[in-house]
């Protein structure tokens, strides 16, 4: 009896699973454990769908006067009504959604970023950097983020880019905290005093070790932060000093129902009031859900809320 040769032997490889089913298995879980975060996150991705095809979606111009129906009721020719020189609200809310999530994201993507690096390096080298940052953060905090935003935004002048940056400042600090409470725990970790002792250099124990531990409270503030920032744009739009009209966003219609009369049409508060609340509701429903998904300490009692 002949002994099998080890090369004869047949190697059998299991190939890794494929990031769509990995994503398909990570939604699964989601709705089977949050199935409330679930739905508001489908109804988000909606929004964000609307917004992306807001040109194919909307059924008319949403800058074209018709003086012929000038501030109209809901009818069969507008189901959302006109306003005061007679442009459809429904087009308009659509295209609004265009430019508020656009605003939104830009102004989160580059604020979370920003404070994520910046509470990276304050956690990381400490010492008087680390107390000069904070000092800056409290700084920005002690003004609320309304007041803030519009006066960078006055200070600035009127403008899409404006208003993102604007929106973005007043993001700066929290994601500046929360990072660097992170990093202040990593940076003791053994794995990074091991890589330390082996002469890694800062840069790389900072982006190679201790930032991708961050990513999970970088998407929490990410998505919990994108209705704050909604909030803060149709504020800005309401008050004046947000995208300068014609351009249709949810701020500006507001605050176009103030000049068709003293009391102002209900659809045209009703409407675009509605879309605020809905993208809001939905985008913060779906940020408790992710950090309930991603915090370990909240793993467990996601499904008993």
């Amino acid at each position: 009896m002949s002994a099998t040769s080890p090369s004869s032997v047949p190697v059998v490889t299991v190939a890794p699973p494929s990031l769509l089913s990995r994503t398909i298995k990570g939604l699964k879980t989601f709705a089977r454990k949050s199935p409330l975060s679930f739905f508001w996150g489908v109804i988000a991705l909606i929004i964000v769908l609307v917004a992306l095809f807001a040109p194919f979606i909307a059924p008319k111009d949403p800058l074209a006067a018709n003086f012929r129906l000038m501030g109209k009721p809901p009818n069969e020719l507008a189901w959302f009504g006109t306003d005061q020189i007679g442009r459809d609200t429904l087009s308009r809310v659509i295209h609004g959604s265009q430019t508020s999530l656009l605003v939104a994201f830009m102004a989160v993507l580059l604020g979370t970023t920003l404070g994520c690096l910046w509470g990276l390096a304050s956690g990381y080298f400490g010492g008087r950097f680390d107390i000069f940052s904070q000092r800056i953060i409290e700084f920005l905090q002690s003004f609320p983020d309304l007041i803030l935003a519009m006066a960078i935004a006055m200070a600035l002048g009127a403008g899409t880019g404006t208003v993102i940056v604007a929106i973005a400042i007043t993001r700066i600090p929290f994601g500046g905290r929360v990072i660097r409470s992170v990093v202040l725990s990593l940076k003791e970790m053994a794995y990074v005093e091991a890589a330390r002792s082996l002469g890694a250099s800062n840069k790389r124990l900072m982006f190679r070790h201790i930032l991708p531990q961050c990513i999970a409270p970088y998407l929490i503030l990410a998505t919990t932060h994108l209705g704050v920032a909604i909030i803060i744009e149709a504020a800005l739009g309401f008050l004046g000093v947000g995208i300068p009209p014609p351009t249709p966003t949810w701020g500006n219609m507001l605050s176009d129902s103030l000049n068709a009369g003293l009391v102002p049409p209900w659809w045209l508060v009703l409407f675009p009031g509605a879309a605020i609340t809905l993208t809001v509701l939905a985008f913060n429903l779906l940020g408790d859900g992710i950090r309930d998904m991603l915090d370990p300490r909240l793993r467990g009692a996601v499904g008993a809320r």
